[in-house]
């Protein structure tokens, strides 16, 4: 019985090795499939924009991306989900853009100082 036991332990222990040794590779290979799979959504993203949008516009939104990022972001899911609803007429030029914008951002409070 006690050698029944220990080839048990040691088959447990090679397992465990096995298992550890084989997580990193699993861990590289799930973050590639995750960035090929964000790079194609972000392709996809961009190939939507080219078509809705007029290249000053397009410029105007990258110049955007670099200052603020969420914003630009939250742009360009808008975008995409009215074009993919079928709601543009007509391609976003870059006033069009400029109006988005101003809607998009919160309203700045003024404030204001009385003195006595």
């Amino acid at each position: 019985m006690d050698d029944l036991e220990a080839i048990r332990q040691k088959r447990l222990a090679e397992l465990q090795q096995q298992q550890q040794q084989s997580s990193p590779q699993n861990d590289a290979q799930a973050a590639y499939q995750q960035e090929q799979a964000q790079a194609e959504r972000d392709a996809q993203v961009q190939a939507v924009l080219r078509q809705v949008m007029t290249p000053e516009a397009r410029e105007r939104l990258t110049r955007l991306r670099l200052s603020r990022k969420e914003l630009a972001e939250q742009l360009e899911s808008q975008l995409v989900m009215l074009a993919q609803n079928g709601r543009l007429q007509t391609k976003i030029d870059d006033e069009k853009l400029k109006v988005l914008l101003t809607q998009m951002q919160p309203q700045k409070r003024q404030t204001s100082i009385t003195r006595m």
